[in-house]
């Protein structure tokens, strides 16, 4: 019925939809509303405790359906979030406040590049850092892997990074 290769991205696949709906279902829990984590926020705990406690206890066939997840997924779940945004809704506004919002980005990224040149960080490493801060957080950070060159332990701390950025917000 399913080809082996097939079958093996189906089981990946069905594992992050699984705590897909854990993060939804326990961010309904009257605890986690209380402190205010979205869905997106306890996905992100959940993906750490996983990636520090069951990746390496998982069948290695389900790498691909992960990796699918993390890339092709992610990406086109930016995309339609981003359709929410209307051009109604930008024109609303006002183009002074889509000026300040560039002009903070743009500071924000070029101020996390210089900070990470000073802490003598990796350029993709402190680009990736500084992307997190200044657009999304953990998504774009996710997002803009794919034009950098870190990988592994990089990866993993702006990600961190950019969640407990996250997190420290919600809190606030």
């Amino acid at each position: 019925m399913f080809s082996e290769k097939r079958g093996n991205v189906l089981h990946g696949v069905l594992l992050i939809a699984l705590f897909s709906c854990s993060a939804f279902y326990i961010a309904e829990f009257q605890f986690i509303k209380q402190l205010s984590f979205s869905p997106l926020i306890v996905g992100i705990i959940l993906g750490m405790l996983y990636a520090n406690s069951l990746r390496n206890h998982l069948p290695e066939t389900w790498v691909p359906g992960i990796l699918f997840c993390t890339k092709q997924v992610l990406r086109a779940g930016i995309v339609l979030y981003g359709f929410k945004l209307t051009f109604q809704s930008v024109i609303a506004i006002g183009l002074p406040a889509i000026l300040i919002d560039m002009v903070i980005v743009v500071l924000t990224i070029l101020i996390g590049v210089w900070v990470g040149r000073l802490m003598k960080m990796d350029k993709d490493l402190a680009l990736l850092t500084a992307t997190g801060s200044a657009i999304c957080g953990a998504a774009a950070v996710l997002a803009g892997t794919s034009a950098s060159k870190t990988l592994g332990c990089g990866l993993s701390y702006c990600w961190s990074r950019s969640s407990f950025g996250s997190l420290w917000t919600t809190c606030m």
